[in-house]
């Protein structure tokens, strides 16, 4: 099936002499083809010339049979109303005609493409795929697959469619249109080419899916200011953000080039458009692999120990956490750039975690290494565990992004076991305690504490302790194992927070009371499932 028709010729012949490479003329022709955009440059440029040398009774070109049928298509309309024959400042530049077909073809093959500025020339060469190879191989990522992705400077948006609005022109003539989501969009066709050398080069697929990303970023100074005119035009396409360094964005100008009227785009920009002096340059080859989640379960035995770092107006107060003590080690295996710790919920510096622990769970961002064994992560673990005596990890595996949802169940959701050393200022007997062995569901109104009102907004949390057991010590001390709904502050539970909770230990008891020492004793999410360790 042919590529290119009759009614391709005229748009062949404008394209190429007005310094459009062989591939973006494909695209604004429509052709859907992948495999005829990865013939070589050269061979593309001769086919070219051949079909404009053809009898133009001829509909087909022999040179461009290929099996895959286009993806794209012009439609047949009436002509659209419009503005005819304009040049710059209010009009499209006449195209001289191609008399000399031979000096336009050579002058096509040595420019820069005044479209893509040399993406699909210099760029889609092997030179520049082995390139990005090398940069991918150096890097020492572990993938059994890539997405590939683009970026491209803003301004090619703007030149795109001044040659849309050159050859919508032309087609008016013939009586034909062509909307601009029928031309094969720059990075669809780009992709198409770089996708089938990569893989090769790599041995791995293209996969959309995958979670390792080579990217390659283009830039192209000398044309960096063409999309500015926009910004008069349209000032409300482009608001400052504090994300971006500029406010020409691609999805900006995309949309002003929406927005900007046909005659008021053009008495701005010239239509064709120049051809540069340059190549795109391609700035930034990188590689990306998508994060990596580890849980399991902590207990800490130190009360000196924060469970994230404690930095108070920049100055560190304790040199470790737990959130170090075990993401270090995770974070050399892995070979990660950063990692994100989250758990369901979090004790003081001062209070111990004990029983079956607390769920963790660690995000690696961008690991090198991906692939571990269930015995490699067990081996993890015990590394863990004999580099320090404050901290133990239990049940550790690799888990899945949707996964971690459960993490947080336990945070509001789930009932959580405490044991509080408690002293008394009046002496108490076995008999003054009892009774709270028999209080069940008991609703408490928590303001939020001092000690946290820094960081946590002021709010009445209602919580409820579900059962309490007591257990004497002396005249002034007992225990006490408390099952509480997740989210209850015990501390401020025992000594009342200035009445901020009530009812409390002090108020039950009609004494004051403060807590010495806290330990949870197991938080009740049944997750991540439980190994054999």
């Amino acid at each position: 099936m042919s590529s290119l028709t009759e009614k391709d010729r005229p748009i062949v012949q404008l394209l190429l002499n007005s310094g459009t490479c062989p591939r973006c003329i494909l695209r604004f022709c429509c052709v859907g083809s992948q495999t005829l955009y990865r013939h070589p440059y050269k061979d593309l440029m001769k086919n070219l010339k051949e079909f404009l040398k053809n009898n133009q009774e001829e509909e087909d070109t022999v040179c461009f049979d290929v099996a895959d049928p286009p993806c794209k298509r012009i439609r047949l309309e009436h002509a659209e109303e419009g503005p005819d024959d304009l040049n710059h400042n209010g009009a499209l530049q006449r195209i001289p005609s191609l008399n000399d077909e031979n000096t336009a073809m050579e002058n096509s093959a040595v420019k820069v493409c005044n479209v893509c500025l040399g993406i699909l020339q210099e760029f889609c060469e092997a030179d520049f795929v082995k390139k990005m190879c090398e940069k991918v191989n150096s890097a020492d990522y572990q993938f059994t697959s890539f997405v590939f992705s683009v970026s491209l400077p803003p301004q090619l948006s703007v030149r795109e469619h001044a040659a849309w609005l050159l050859v919508k022109q032309e087609m008016r003539k013939l009586g034909l249109s062509l909307a601009k989501e029928d031309i094969v969009q720059l990075k669809e066709a780009y992709k198409w080419i770089i996708h089938p050398r990569l893989s090769e080069e790599l041995g791995v697929p293209a996969d959309g899916k995958s979670l390792f990303e080579v990217s390659v970023v283009f830039a192209h100074p000398e044309t960096d200011e063409e999309c500015h005119f926009l910004a008069t035009a349209c000032p409300d396409c482009f608001k400052p953000s504090k994300n971006k360094q500029s406010v020409f964005t691609r999805m900006a100008v995309i949309k002003a080039l929406e927005k900007i009227k046909e005659e008021d785009f053009l008495k701005h920009f010239p239509c064709p458009p120049s051809s540069p002096k340059n190549l795109c340059a391609a700035v930034e080859i990188q590689c990306n692999n998508g994060a990596v989640f580890v849980a399991g379960r902590y207990n800490k035995y130190s009360r000196n120990l924060p469970q994230t770092p404690w930095i108070i107006d920049g100055e560190r107060k304790l040199e470790s956490s737990v959130e170090e003590l075990i993401s270090e080690h995770l974070m050399a295996e892995f070979k990660a750039d950063s990692f994100n710790f989250s758990s369901s919920g979090r004790e003081d510096v001062d209070v111990r975690t004990l029983g079956n622990g607390r769920p963790f769970a660690i995000e690696l961002v961008n690991p090198r290494r991906i692939h571990f064994t269930a015995e490699e992560m067990k081996g993890f673990q015990q590394t863990i565990n004999n580099s320090s005596d404050k901290i133990q990890v239990r049940d550790l595996q690799l888990v899945t992004r949707s996964a971690i949802g459960r993490l947080k169940e336990g945070e509001e959701e789930k009932t959580k076991t405490y044991s509080a050393l408690i002293w008394t200022d009046k002496a108490i007997q076995k008999e003054d305690i009892a009774f709270l062995d028999d209080i069940k569901e008991l609703k408490l109104e928590q303001k939020t504490p001092l000690r946290v009102l820094h960081r946590r907004p002021l709010a009445v949390r209602c919580r409820i302790i579900h059962t309490m057991k007591s257990e004497y010590v002396d005249e002034h001390h007992f225990r006490l194992q408390l099952k509480t709904q997740a989210g209850t502050y015990i501390k401020e539970f025992v000594h009342g927070d200035f009445g901020r909770t009530k009812p409390n230990i002090g108020s039950l008891l009609n004494r004051t009371a403060d807590i010495l020492e806290l330990d949870v004793e197991s938080v009740d999410v049944d997750w991540p499932p439980t190994l054999d360790n």
